[in-house]
């Protein structure tokens, strides 16, 4: 698969239009599912893969062959989702010191809206085990989340992951034990108060 998925890279590379349909056959999917557990909405999910597949197809150029497709394109797609991430992050704060106090609201302090995308019958499906355990991965802190996101979720190895990020091993190693160290913490609450 990774000599196919190379010789792709380059045909789509040389401008072979059939070759880059084929790439994005084989991870528009799997870019949507990873983006999808890392932001947890639907409309950036799918922005992320179009941004994905647009900087992939633009700097095709700089692609290396030496390293694996797989790994490449992650590296994009993993990397635009932690930029999101940081960008909500940004926006909460900007909107929780601008919206702190609301003389409008009956307590004196605002109400954010919901997230509009999220699908109340989505969530009558799963199962509160699964509830609970998207909740806390929702909740990891982003230099965990897309490690833990990663490694069981994409069944990426240590090293792989390590490609991916830009990371020595021996980071991803800790930070991934933190992940399961929080996710434990975090699921024993969430069962404690329900």
């Amino acid at each position: 698969m990774e000599l196919y998925e190379k010789k792709l890279a380059q045909l789509a590379k040389n401008g072979d239009r059939h070759a880059f349909r084929q790439l994005v056959d084989l991870y528009q999917q799997k870019i949507y599912h990873l983006a999808y557990r890392m932001l947890g909405n639907i409309q950036e999910a799918e922005d992320v893969v179009q941004d994905t597949f647009l900087r992939v197809y633009t700097n095709l150029g700089n692609y290396d062959p030496a390293q694996k497709f797989s790994t490449w394109i992650y590296r994009i797609g993993t990397n635009l989702c932690i930029d999101l991430l940081r960008k909500r992050k940004r926006k909460q704060k900007i909107s929780l010191d601008a919206n702190l106090y609301d003389s409008e609201s009956t307590d004196g302090y605002a109400v954010l809206p919901s997230d509009e995308n999220e699908q109340p019958d989505h969530r009558l499906v799963l199962s509160e085990t699964k509830r609970q355990v998207q909740e806390a991965v929702d909740s990891l802190p982003e230099q965990y989340k897309s490690i833990v996101i990663l490694r069981y979720l994409h069944d990426m190895s240590l090293q792989e992951i390590s490609d991916v990020l830009d990371m020595p091993v021996t980071t991803i190693k800790t930070r991934l034990h933190r992940g399961r160290e929080y996710l434990r913490g975090k699921i024993g609450s969430l069962q404690d108060s329900g």
